[in-house]
């Protein structure tokens, strides 16, 4: 597997304060998550961290798009309030990049291409919340880009279960391997 040549990256999508408490509000469901951070730091594999905020004021939403519109409605979610940080339990170490995106793909207004390009990334390995949202988005933006993708099957958490199932059986299988994490960690001993 590519993730073995040191070309890889996990990306951990979304898991910050307000998007954690919406969709995984028993902490045991992170334990894969927490799980695929130990195993790819055990493998040096870099870990980079995705979060959604915004600047104060919001001047990013269009305020016509019935989500955004509501992102900016609830509040709370610039980069400098609590629901923009990653959560406790899956806290970055002091190397590994934060970065911060405008919607729902990982790529889309922030500097994510730059530092896969500087590490010379070419297979990317997600996880997060939610797996209709930035996992769907970041995922078909990355096969357009022509990364490798591996996805976590139960390092992704939805709202939906229907959709979550859907996707991983169905839809993800076409541009990318679908693991559990303790399958995808079994490959890298």
């Amino acid at each position: 597997m590519q993730n073995q040549s040191g070309k890889a990256a996990l990306l951990v999508l979304d898991m910050q304060n307000g998007m954690v408490s919406r969709f995984a509000k028993n902490e045991t469901v992170l334990r894969p998550n927490q799980k695929a951070i130990a195993s790819a730091r055990a493998h040096h594999i870099p870990v980079i961290f995705v979060r959604l905020g915004f600047s104060k004021g919001y001047p990013e939403l269009n305020r016509q798009s019935p989500f955004y519109a509501r992102v900016a409605g609830y509040g709370g979610m610039t980069i400098f309030d609590e629901a923009a940080q990653i959560h406790p339990s899956v806290q970055p170490l002091e190397n590994e990049p934060v970065v911060t995106k405008y919607r729902m793909s990982a790529f889309s207004g922030s500097n994510l291409e730059v530092i896969l390009s500087a590490q010379e990334i070419d297979t990317l390995i997600l996880s997060g919340i939610t797996t209709s949202g930035v996992v769907l988005s970041t995922l078909r933006e990355a096969a357009d880009k022509d990364y490798s993708l591996i996805v976590l099957r139960d390092a992704c958490h939805d709202g939906n279960p229907d959709i979550h199932h859907m996707l991983m059986e169905k839809l993800f299988p076409v541009q990318a391997k679908v693991m559990t994490v303790d399958a995808w960690a079994g490959t890298l001993d």
